[in-house]
């Protein structure tokens, strides 16, 4: 029969090994994985505070602003700009798509500045979309609207 002992330590090593491959660790002592796992986490920790930054300049340099609020079920999701932005709508849309986000409802004006104001909610696929990751995709596609917009 097989003690606790036994058993805590084969559950501790598994946890190890799921820990080292999740860190792409090539250590085989536990001290030097978690020292690994460590510093994988740090950097991560340095990726997530280069994109919020990122995401700050981004608000102060795009055409549009963009604000996403969380509601009882889903996003009020607002996005203006004071200049016509000819396809900016559809990016949005192909973005909200591409995350799962159903618009339940939408108030457009396109003509001479663009405004749009979408209430949508997750589509019942088991993820619950973070507001900060939605606010991402759309600064995304705006980014990627406003490079292909400079291309034509």
């Amino acid at each position: 029969m097989v003690s606790r002992d036994q058993q805590t330590r084969a559950a501790l090593h598994e946890k190890l090994q799921l820990l080292r491959s999740i860190t792409n660790s090539h250590a085989q002592s536990e001290t030097s994985i978690i020292v690994d796992a460590s510093k994988y986490i740090e950097e991560l920790k340095h990726k997530v505070e280069r994109l919020n930054q990122d995401i700050d300049s981004a608000q102060n340099s795009w055409p549009a602003q963009v604000t996403v609020e969380t509601l009882k079920k889903g996003f009020l999701v607002s996005v203006s700009s004071e200049r016509s932005c000819p396809g900016l709508l559809v990016s949005i849309l192909e973005a909200f798509e591409e995350l799962g986000l159903t618009v339940l409802e939408a108030r457009v004006s396109c003509v001479d500045s663009f405004q749009l104001e979408a209430v949508g909610e997750d589509e019942e696929n088991g993820e619950i979309i973070d507001a900060r990751v939605l606010k991402q995709a759309v600064f995304l596609a705006i980014k990627n609207w406003s490079e292909s917009s400079e291309q034509d």
